[in-house]
Parts: structure tokens; sequence; C-alpha cells
């Protein structure tokens, strides 16, 4: 016996076909508007690759040369030409070192080497030269801070005082002045006396 589908069963189908319709119209709508973003969406901006830059080269200083006169117990005396900065001991194995009987221990082996410096090393038992003969004196009144530097026992802020009190106070009237430069006492006085001079005042 066929059994007939009443109102209510037809209208449940209905309901159930258009929910169904509505799901599909929406998945659809969804992906519509999904490809519709996809394809507005601005594109990213391309990635730039800047390559660091190339360093400068580098320049080298050309070293200032100097004349050094070499005597006295010493394997190969005679006129040196050296670079500028060169210490005592350097010019000393240039020279094929120090024969036996060179008495060292009278000499300042870590003593900077200056341009027209006339360098005596003694022997054991040669009496000491009553006045020194390092080459052309530095005048004090005339020096630059990078001339006095080079002084034994004178380092750069030493250098830089002695100028900074000639300035402010005028010209040195003797060597002996120095001791009243801050940082200069008696014992770097003497050492370096025999290097030094003072222009006369005009």
């Amino acid at each position: 016996m066929a059994q007939e589908v009443g109102p209510r069963g037809r209208a449940g189908g209905s309901r159930w076909e258009t929910a169904r319709e509505v799901v599909v119209l929406a998945a659809t709508l969804a992906s519509f508007l999904a490809s519709v973003w996809l394809l507005r969406r601005p594109a990213p901006a391309p990635i730039r690759i800047i390559p660091p830059p190339t360093p400068a080269p580098t320049l080298t200083p050309t070293p200032k040369w100097i004349q050094v006169y070499l005597t006295g117990a010493v394997q190969a005396p005679g006129v040196y030409t050296v670079p500028q900065g060169l210490r005592i001991w350097m010019l000393l194995e240039q020279a094929g070192g120090a024969l036996p009987s060179a008495d060292l221990e009278r000499v300042n082996l870590a003593a900077p080497l200056m341009d027209g410096m006339h360098l005596h090393i003694p022997r054991r038992g040669e009496e000491a030269s009553a006045s020194p003969t390092p080459g052309p004196l530095l005048d004090l009144n005339t020096a630059s801070v990078e001339e006095l530097d080079r002084l034994p026992g004178i380092g750069p802020r030493a250098a830089q005082a002695i100028v900074d009190y000639r300035l402010k106070h005028g010209p040195f009237r003797r060597v002996e002045d120095l001791l009243n430069v801050p940082g200069i006492g008696p014992a770097t006085l003497e050492r370096i006396r025999p290097w030094v001079t003072v222009s006369p005042a005009p």
C-alpha cells in the first residue's frame, strides 16, 4: 500500500533544498570575492639588493728621509740615509753592529735619530767629549711639536707644553727656561740640553 507524502514532508524537503542552495550560493560568492580580492591586491614591491660601498684605497704616506753621520766603534762607519723615526739601535744594525770594544752603556740606544746628526759610538776607556756634537741644534723658539717630540725624553705631551708655553710667555731667553714648562724637570733638561739651543732675541 503506497504512502502519501503529506504537506509537512514536502515542506521539509523544500526547506532542505533551499538551505543547500543558499550554502552553495554563499560558497560560490565567497570564492568569487576571494578571486576578485587576489586580482586587485597590489603587487609586492620588488626587493632591491644594494651592494656594499667599495672602500676607498688607503694611501701610504711617503716616508721622510734623514741623513746621519755614524763614527766610532762600529763595523761600518759613514753617512747613512734612513727613514725618519728610526732609533739609534736600528742604525747600528744597518751598520753591521757595534765592535766588541764599544761602550754601549754610554749610548742611549732608544734615542731617535735626527737629520744631520753626528752619532759617535765610544770605545771602552775613551774619554767623553766635553761638548757633544749631535748635529744641528734644535731652536726652542722655532721648533714645531713634531720636531720637539723627536728629542730624547720628550713625548707629544711635553712637546705641546713647550710650544704652548712659548706662545703664552714669548720666546725662550735661555735653555734653562724649560724648567718653567710644566712636566719638564732637571733630569729631562740635562738629557736634551746637548740637542737644543735658543736663538737670540731680536
